[in-house]
C-alpha cells in the first residue's frame, strides 16, 4: 500500500507525557537511538527532561531531569550526531553542553558570549561545529575542540532583529538562520575560515512577509520548509549557494508536519496530480485541538518510524503515530 497516496490515514495519540511545570518549548530526538528511541525536551521551567521508551511496553518515561544549571527558560536543545552530547540554549544567555557519562548527564561546558536570550542551537552533520542564535541579532559558530572545549569561530551579523532559529544543512557545512526580520539567511565559509552571508531569502524573492519562526530539511537536504507568522509554510529547493522557491519537479517523498497557535496539527503531502505550475502540496490530515494551548514544536522520530512528538504551552508533550487505516 502506498502510505502517502491513498489518503486513508489516521493520527493516533500514543501517550501524553507530563512532568514539566511550565510551557514546553522544544524537543530533540537522539539520532543514535533509533532502535530504542530517546528524546530531550526543554521548558520554561528551566529544566531539560530526557525521555526513553520502554521496549517491552513501548510506553515512555522520564529517564533524567537536567536542572540547577540554567537560571531562565531553556528554549532549544540539540543532540550531537553521535548522540553523546546534548546542547541546551537558554534565555539566561548561555548554552550548556551535557555529556551522558554512564547513564548520568553532566554539564561539561558552558558557552557564553551572547548579550541576551539564546533562542536556538544546532550541530553540523559531522559534529565539528555548533551554531547558536540570540535576541541580540547575532549568530555564533563554535568550533568543537578536544576535551569538550568550544572555541568561537565566527560571530555573524546580518539580521536586523531577533534570530529565532539556526539549522545546519544535513550534509554540508552551510548554515541557515531565520529571524523576526522576516528573512532566512544562508551562511557559508569562504575557504579561509571566514563565514559570510551568501544569500538572503526575503519577501522580494518569494519569501515570507512576517517573522520566520522555524525551518527544517528533508534527509537528503534538497528541500527545505520554512514556517512563518504570515500563516504559511514555504517549500524551497536547495542547491546550496543557489535556492529557488518552487522551481523543481523532483518529488519530496515525505510528509510535512506543522503545529501552530491554533492548537492544531496539520500534515501536508506533495500533490502529484498535476505539475503544470510546479509542485503543490495538499492537506493530508489535520487534528484540531491536539493540545490545549499553542503548539511550539513538532518533530518526526528518527529512522523509518511514523512517530511524531509535539510540545505545547500547556506543559505537555504528546507522542503520536501516523498510521494507515486497516
Amino acid at each position: 500500500m502506498d502510505l502517502y497516496d491513498d489518503g486513508n490515514m489516521i493520527l493516533k495519540e500514543i501517550q501524553t507525557l507530563e512532568g514539566h511545570t511550565d510551557r514546553v518549548w522544544s524537543l530533540a530526538w537522539n539520532p543514535a537511538t533509533a532502535t530504542s528511541p530517546v528524546f530531550a525536551s526543554c521548558s520554561g521551567d528551566k529544566t531539560v527532561r530526557i525521555w526513553e521508551q520502554t521496549p517491552s511496553t513501548r510506553l515512555w518515561h522520564c529517564k533524567a531531569v537536567l536542572e540547577e544549571t540554567h537560571t531562565r527558560t531553556v528554549r532549544s536543545c540539540a543532540w550531537s550526531p553521535s548522540g553523546k552530547l546534548l546542547a541546551t540554549a537558554s534565555f539566561d544567555a548561555t548554552t550548556s553542553i551535557w555529556e551522558n557519562i554512564s547513564g548520568d548527564f553532566e554539564c561539561v561546558s558552558t558557552l557564553e558570549g551572547h548579550e541576551n536570550e539564546v533562542k536556538s542551537v544546532s550541530w553540523n552533520a559531522s559534529g565539528s561545529f555548533l551554531a547558536t542564535c540570540s535576541r541580540d541579532k547575532t549568530v555564533w559558530i563554535w568550533e568543537v575542540m578536544p576535551g569538550n572545549e568550544f572555541e568561537c569561530a565566527s560571530v555573524l551579523q546580518g539580521h536586523t532583529q531577533d534570530v529565532k532559529m539556526v539549522k545546519w544543512h544535513p550534509t554540508m557545512d552551510v548554515l541557515f538562520s531565520c529571524s523576526y526580520d522576516n528573512t532566512v539567511k544562508v551562511w557559508a565559509e569562504d575557504g579561509t575560515g571566514d563565514w559570510h552571508c551568501v544569500q538572503t531569502l526575503g519577501e522580494s524573492n518569494n519569501g515570507h512577509s512576517s517573522t520566520v519562526w522555524a525551518l527544517s530539511f528533508n534527509a537528503e537536504g534538497d528541500r527545505m520548509v520554512t514556517c512563518s507568522d504570515d500563516l504559511t509554510l514555504k517549500i524551497w529547493e536547495t542547491d546550496v549557494g543557489r535556492m529557488v522557491l518552487g522551481d523543481d519537479h523532483a518529488p519530496w517523498e515525505g510528509i510535512i508536519a506543522s503545529g501552530a497557535a491554533d492548537d492544531g496539527l496539520r500534515f501536508f503531502l506533495e500533490n502529484k496530480d498535476g505539475l503544470v505550475d510546479g509542485p503543490s502540496y495538499k492537506l493530508l490530515l489535520k487534528r484540531e485541538k491536539a493540545h490545549n494551548m499553542d503548539i511550539n514544536s513538532v518533530q518526526w522520530g528518527p529512522g523509518e518510524t511514523r512517530l511524531l512528538a509535539s510540545t505545547s504551552d500547556d506543559g505537555k508533550i504528546k507522542i503520536w503515530e501516523l498510521a494507515t487505516l486497516t
